[in-house]
């Protein structure tokens, strides 16, 4: 995966063609899904897509112009910065809001993609279109931000609001989610196998501080190097790999504590009720910010939380 700072002229030309076909195809899959609801929002979509089908040729004609007629595929996936958007196209019937959201989403990041490139761009014609891109894109996420009212719903609400909810759940509660997830569950192992092993609490005790803390260093490093959010919008890269690092050891430092008492099975309950009320509050979390089924949340995270603690018991006990 290359960084966007390490792309030239040539491949972000490849990049934006790379983009605005797939913005397109998924604009055109929304529309085809909210036809038989929302058909003044299908109306939308569908202008929306052929409009960014418009720009994957004028960004073609000019990448042939100036490079020649083999355009490199270079995806969203091929460069750090982009976040990956849920593939809720194929749902049925489509929600109203959460097409909404995820299309903002879309035009948000496709904007600030935009004004990135302009800023590495140094030919006249480039430049150009570019900022013609610009202009288009924050049409679009206008276009995006009234959806609903469009519609007339009920619960549409402002865009300064649906602007502030999304940068703090990007900014925050996304990082703070993948720490706590992974300190909560990659410790489970280490922290009870040590447990079972040694019958030892002050043993167990500096097992599970090592991975906490070692854990949360390491994935402060790892989301702060990943997006420098320029992009993705997602903020201070710093900041987001400090919140990142928090959660990830205080979730291993939550079952860890209890073996600072002295009698073993005594901690070892606490730190077992410890991972479920913290197992739950995971999935609760998914749910309300993530907008992830409670029960799904609650399977993919308990479940596989269980499965990693059971896991530690049988190793420690063998």
């Amino acid at each position: 995966m290359k960084k966007f700072a390490d792309l030239n002229e040539q491949q972000i030309l490849a990049l934006a063609i790379s983009l605005e076909e797939e913005h397109g195809r998924i604009y055109a899959d929304y529309a085809a899904g909210l036809g038989a609801d929302y058909p003044a929002t299908a109306k939308i979509f569908t202008e929306m897509a052929q409009e960014e089908n418009e720009h994957r040729r004028w960004l073609i004609d000019l990448f042939r112009q100036k490079f020649g007629d083999h355009i490199p595929l270079i995806r969203r996936q091929d460069v750090s910065g982009f976040v990956r958007h849920e593939p809720i196209w194929f749902v049925r019937p489509l929600g109203l809001d959460r097409v909404r959201q995820q299309a903002e989403a879309i035009e948000l990041e496709t904007r600030n993609f935009y004004r990135s490139a302009l800023t590495r761009a140094s030919d006249a014609e480039v430049r150009k279109l570019i900022g013609d891109l610009i202009v288009a894109e924050d049409r679009h996420l206008g276009i995006a931000q009234h959806i609903s009212e469009v519609e007339l719903t009920p619960g549409a609400r402002s865009a300064e609001e649906q602007a502030a909810r999304r940068a703090f759940v990007l900014q925050y509660v996304q990082p703070g989610l993948t720490g706590l997830i992974d300190g909560s569950v990659s410790t489970l192992a280490p922290i009870f196998a040590a447990a079972f092993a040694t019958h030892n609490t002050w043993q167990t005790f500096l097992v599970g501080l090592a991975a906490s803390v070692g854990a949360g260093i390491s994935m402060a490093f790892a989301e702060a190097l990943a997006d420098d959010g320029q992009i993705s919008g997602r903020g201070n890269p710093w900041i987001r790999g400090a919140v990142t690092g928090l959660m990830t050891a205080l979730g291993g430092l939550g079952h860890t504590l209890p073996y600072l008492i002295s009698n073993f099975w005594t901690a070892t309950s606490i730190a077992i009720a410890v991972v479920f009320v913290e197992l739950w509050i995971i999935a609760g979390i998914r749910a309300r910010f993530m907008e992830t089924r409670f029960l799904r949340a609650a399977l993919e995270v308990v479940v596989g939380g269980l499965l990693v603690f059971v896991v530690g018991i049988l190793i420690g006990s063998a």
